[in-house]
């Protein structure tokens, strides 16, 4: 997959089916989205290409709403479409002047000259331009004059789309694992660096990896221990993860820290993926470390038995 930052890096390519939006999560509706251009583009011998954007629209028009997060950063997203076989993803950059271009200045200028869309794939609610004015409409209307075959994804596939989105979010952040998962289509997960901590797991036989999320954007899951696997140089581990704010030791900051079982290397500042597949607890304040202790054996035993161990 060839991935292009700006519009302008773009040249037009044969048969051009063409779909956009977000996608973030790359989850089961969006799947159903993408196989239908890949077999437009099979039916045609073109290729496919999937315009989104970056930084997220919302993050631009309302910037003082901090409350935006998302499932998938633009890295993420870029691998997930990538292993499904898209083309082209390109990232446009969203700006306050990108959005004020009228609909048929859009549909003109980026869809016909710069991608050289030939099939257009689209939902029914679409909004695009200047206030939001253009649409499926104006599509159909221009699509004689421009020469590209426009076609409607179904209210009813549309409105599974939204829906899942929205309810992973929220199955996220009310630590429901498994109903994400579902809908997602593969294991949620985050990706970020390993940093040095303050040792307290290593005091009581439990070291974790520190990991840093530099994408404050990016969606955390609630607090608490998670059954989880991880990535790390080519190899996968299991182990327990934790988020939160470490109420035993009075802690002020919400870490994300991950205990990765039968794993005795330092990799401080190499980048790590962990998938969550199960939650275990949530959040707790122990009566000190002994007793926290305890607990972390438990939810080991806990974890590796939700694992299938």
């Amino acid at each position: 997959m060839k991935i292009y930052h700006h519009i302008d890096e773009f040249k037009p390519v044969k048969n051009a089916v063409v779909t956009i939006g977000t996608f973030d999560g790359v989850h089961l509706g969006h799947r159903k989205i993408i196989s239908r251009i890949k077999e437009l583009s099979d039916a045609t011998g073109g290729e496919t290409a999937i315009l989104t954007f970056f930084p997220h629209p919302r993050m631009i028009l309302h910037p003082e709403d901090e409350s935006i997060k998302l499932i998938t950063t633009i890295s993420e997203k870029a691998g997930l479409l990538e292993q499904l076989g898209v083309d082209h993803l390109i990232i446009t950059p969203f700006s306050r002047d990108f959005s004020n271009q009228s609909p048929e200045d859009y549909i003109r200028d980026v869809l016909v000259n710069k991608i050289g869309t030939k099939k257009i794939v689209i939902g029914y609610d679409h909004r695009f331009g200047k206030d939001r004015r253009g649409g499926l409409a104006d599509l159909l209307h221009l699509s004689p004059v421009y020469g590209y075959e426009v076609i409607e994804i179904p209210e009813q596939d549309v409105n599974e789309v939204a829906v899942s989105s929205t309810r992973i979010r929220e199955a996220l952040l009310a630590a429901d694992i498994e109903l994400a998962n579902t809908f997602l289509g593969y294991p949620f997960f985050i990706t970020g660096k390993v940093i040095r901590g303050d040792q307290i797991g290593r005091q009581i036989g439990y070291p974790t990896a520190n990991i840093q999320v530099e994408e404050k954007y990016k969606l955390i899951p609630a607090d608490g221990i998670f059954a989880v696997k991880v990535q790390h140089d080519g190899s996968e581990y299991q182990g327990m993860a934790y988020i939160g704010s470490r109420p035993t030791i009075n802690g002020m900051t919400r870490n994300i820290e991950v205990n990765l079982f039968d794993f005795d290397k330092e990799i401080y500042n190499e980048a790590i993926r962990m998938e969550f597949y199960h939650f275990v607890r949530g959040d707790v304040k122990f009566n000190g470390l002994d007793e926290l202790k305890i607990q972390i054996a438990k939810d080991k035993e806990d974890v590796l038995r939700l694992l299938g161990n």
